[in-house]
């Protein structure tokens, strides 16, 4: 079994997406060209950045030339909004240098092992628990970012258990990002929203709790329906060929019942990177609730990942550098940090352009112009109707900005005072919000997190969007209907 990382993006995959994402940041460009340039006022309250509802006017077009569309991947790492882009950078190749280490060590093997002979005879019941778990982590705390490198370990325990990468993917990712949007007492939007609006914090969270269930209800019969399909026939992944490699690389599993073959030095190198890592998700969900610290959770994530793997690569027995000494086993846990950084560069390529479309229409001063005449039609709407392009809406601002809590602050000033005047209840609004908030996070390709979590397996952007689309259909059905019932009972308290 070779060393090399199976954190790897394929080549049809990167260039598919990078095409995607290119026409994106053209069709934005010709929209700052299109649309008037225009601005509301802000104002500053605790820290945070208002819009002021009802001071939008048009402003002269700013200089703002085509080819600098192209450059505005380079550009947004010297902006005024460079930090999050750059700690993702740094965490996606912290993340990618150490699983390298820990693979280039065998450990990453033995954890899969270990984990799979204590679930092998509880496969449905895992996929059950896995998905409750990460849904109720985004749903209730609010975390999604943190979690997302639990998907490195969960796509080989799917494979090694008879299933496919969209399995690992549908344990892990789809119930982050799909807890988050079925938000119950998440801080980032439910919390941010219903402050804006002066609604008391977390009310309404009985019909919240009823959506969450009936999504973790679907989502679990989606992936349980996928994973006895890829059981009964694996050809029938639509990974199937990218899956190849990792199935010859987990296809050592122990027979049930053997206690393991874990070898005192890989011992102590899972133990210690288990600790790093626990320690960072408790660090996470400590924070989430602490908006003064909450900002420092990457960067904590990104060292303690960096530490634990190193750390392992030092403690682990190693491949063919079992037994030489600790310069041995330093040198190649460098060559494998390096090729880990490598493999998933073409992520942070991903991440940049993504990064850019909306740095594009910012520049432009288009944003506010978009928000501005979508506040306008929603005013001459009618109640449900108005409900519904709330939802729509939010749906178009998040292909824009992915970040709840930024959203929330740019748009709930403005739709708090028109819920009022157009006869929905402001609770309902913030069900509007959060709904366009986040179900559209697994399908848009500007999405960065989406992009980092895929580029953390061996499915492309195309396959994921062919695996899931009637998921996504089923939720936006639900999700109306949910919607329509909120603005038919007035969702309150008001």
């Amino acid at each position: 079994m070779s060393g090399e990382s199976s954190i790897k993006i394929g080549k049809k995959a990167f260039l598919f997406s990078a095409l995607i994402i290119l026409l994106l940041m053209i069709v934005s460009g010709i929209l700052t060209i299109v649309l008037p340039a225009g601005s509301f006022d802000r104002t500053t309250e605790n820290g945070r950045t208002l819009v002021v509802p009802g001071s939008y006017q048009e402003i002269p077009k700013p200089d703002y030339p085509p080819w600098r569309w192209f450059t505005a991947p380079v550009e947004i790492l010297a902006g005024p909004d460079n930090i999050t882009p750059i700690v993702l950078i740094i965490f996606i190749l912290a993340v990618g240098g150490s699983i390298a280490i820990l693979e280039g060590a065998g450990v990453m093997e033995n954890l899969v092992n270990f984990l799979v002979v204590r679930f092998k005879k509880r496969k449905y019941l895992l996929i059950g628990l896995m998905i409750l778990f990460f849904m109720s982590v985004s749903s209730f705390v609010g975390i999604y970012e943190g979690m997302v490198p639990m998907i490195i370990f969960i796509i080989p325990i799917a494979i090694s258990l008879g299933w496919d990468t969209m399995t690992g993917l549908g344990i892990s990712l789809l119930p982050l990002a799909f807890g988050f949007s079925s938000a119950v007492t998440n801080p980032f939007s439910i919390a941010v929203a219903q402050r804006i609006a002066d609604l008391p914090l977390f009310s309404g969270a009985w019909l919240r709790l009823i959506f969450f269930l009936v999504i973790y209800t679907l989502v679990t019969v989606f992936v349980i329906r996928h994973a006895k399909k890829v059981e009964a026939d694996p050809s029938k992944s639509l990974s199937y060929k990218e899956d190849e490699a990792l199935r010859l690389k987990f296809r050592g599993v122990l027979p049930a019942g053997e206690s393991g073959t874990i070898s005192r030095g890989n011992r102590r190198a899972l133990i210690w990177f288990v600790s790093c890592i626990a320690l960072a998700m408790l660090i996470v969900i400590v924070t989430a609730r602490m908006p003064g610290l909450s900002d420092l959770a990457f960067p904590v994530l990104t060292l303690l990942f960096l530490t634990g793997g190193i750390g392992g690569g030092l403690f682990a027995d190693g491949r063919a550098d079992s037994g030489r000494g600790k310069s041995a086993k330093a040198k190649q846990s460098a060559r494998s940090f390096f090729r880990g950084m490598v493999n998933i560069f073409p992520g942070i390529v991903l991440v940049l352009m993504a990064y850019s479309v909306k740095h594009i229409i910012t520049t432009g001063m288009i944003m506010d112009t978009l928000l501005y005449e979508a506040a306008e039609l929603i005013r001459r709407s009618p109640p449900l109707a108005a409900g519904f392009l709330i939802y729509a809406v939010t749906l178009v601002m998040n292909f824009f900005i992915g970040s709840a809590s930024a959203k929330a602050f740019l748009m709930m000033p403005i739709l708090t005072p028109l819920a009022d005047l157009v006869g929905i209840t402001r609770q309902t609004a913030v069900l509007a919000f959060d709904f366009g908030d986040g179900f559209s996070n697994m399908i848009f390709p500007t999405n960065a997190l989406l992009l980092i979590a895929l580029s953390f397996s061996v499915a492309g952007y195309p396959k994921w969007m062919a695996w899931t689309w009637k998921l996504q259909a089923a939720i936006l059905v639900i999700t109306s209907a949910f919607l329509a019932f909120a603005v038919a009972i007035r969702f309150g308290p008001f």
